[in-house]
């Protein structure tokens, strides 16, 4: 794992969102348990972790990264702490740090997807969907993770009749390699250094 202590350039972490959904009765079996080793494996590769400070897949994933250890960032659709935990029902835990955005949820999607350098999207609903559409249409390296859910399938369909090809989308159900090739496709982009002339 890569030290996030000796990086001299902060900005080279590479920060990974993880969409997913809130609500998870229709993940299936073992969903929790695939939701924690994608966020182990996140950790492991030294990413920083970005997710809607929310319940459900993105919550289990974080969980499983903070076992490991790193930066975990929530992006809220809240304006305040208080208005994230009274009003929208949402957790504090496993969180380093918590935006609040105050722009509701599809104002926060935008802001969550854009300032990350990847997405996964795991077991989800229709919010992961709108994630999924906006990393899309930002150019963004997508990674599906599919498991015992219908999400993954539902985006490929998406992909295949919104008759735009895209080759930084990647799907697999082995969390550590979905991971290492979304970071590669990553790495092909990311600026490495700003230079003062």
């Amino acid at each position: 794992m890569d030290s996030l202590f000796n990086n001299k350039h902060g900005h080279n972490l590479i920060k990974i969102c993880v969409s997913g959904a809130a609500e998870t009765g229709h993940c299936g079996l073992n969903a929790l348990d695939k939701a924690k080793e994608l966020g182990r494996e996140i950790a492991r590769h030294g990413a920083v972790l970005v997710t809607g400070a929310t319940t459900g897949f993105p919550l289990w994933v974080a969980m499983g990264f903070k076992e490991v250890g790193g930066i975990s960032v929530g992006v809220s659709p809240a304006a305040s702490e208080k208005e994230h935990v009274e009003v929208y029902k949402l957790p504090l835990d496993y969180m380093d740090l918590i935006m609040y955005t105050g722009f509701g949820y599809a104002g926060r999607d935008i802001i969550m997807t854009r300032c990350v350098d990847a997405v996964i999207c795991g077991c989800g609903r229709i919010g992961t969907i709108h994630e999924f559409t906006i990393a899309f249409e930002d150019g963004k390296p997508i990674g599906i993770y599919e498991g015992p859910w219908e999400m993954g399938n539902q985006l490929k369909e998406i992909v295949e009749k919104g008759h735009r090809p895209n080759a930084k989308i990647i799907a697999g159900l082995d969390a550590k390699k979905l991971v290492e090739d979304v970071i590669a496709l990553v790495k092909k982009d990311k600026v490495a250094e700003y230079k003062i002339i």
